[in-house]
């Protein structure tokens, strides 16, 4: 057997991502310091993605997702699934780190790094940025 392209492989996903140009989803490990829940220090704005599904799983600590009108709790070995179309966001509801992987489309992972590279996170420019992407931005909540 060939080895494995760097790229597809990962011996230990901490802190990084396996993506392919040719591959329809990313996996990427992300962690989050902590901050509670009152008021919840959301991770991600109210968003929906048009074409694309979205995933976490728990990897330690604990996320809440809110899909549509509704608030996940997903504790460590829990996934959870935001199909396309489904308004959501995720916060980390404890004081105390979390660590999670997020399974994406390409897409996304785009939309990510076009939002992380922002000068100007003005509404209107982060409304313009997930429409290049075919998603759409619902605010903060």
């Amino acid at each position: 057997m060939a080895a494995p392209d760097d790229a597809l492989f990962a011996a230990r996903l901490a802190g990084s991502l396996i993506a392919s140009p040719a591959a329809s989803l990313v996996l990427a490990e992300w962690q989050d310091p902590g901050g509670g829940h009152d008021p919840p220090r959301f991770i991600a704005p109210l968003h929906v993605h048009h074409d694309d599904d979205e995933a976490w799983y728990v990897l330690e600590g604990a996320l809440r997702v809110r899909l549509g009108d509704r608030d996940v709790d997903v504790r460590a070995g829990g996934a959870v699934l935001a199909p396309r179309g489904t308004p959501h966001t995720y916060w980390n509801t404890q004081p105390g780190p979390t660590r999670y992987v997020l399974v994406m489309t390409p897409r996304i992972r785009a939309l990510i790094d076009a939002l992380h590279a922002l000068p100007n996170r003005d509404e209107q420019t982060v409304s313009a940025t997930f429409a290049e992407h075919r998603s759409e931005y619902l605010g903060w909540p």
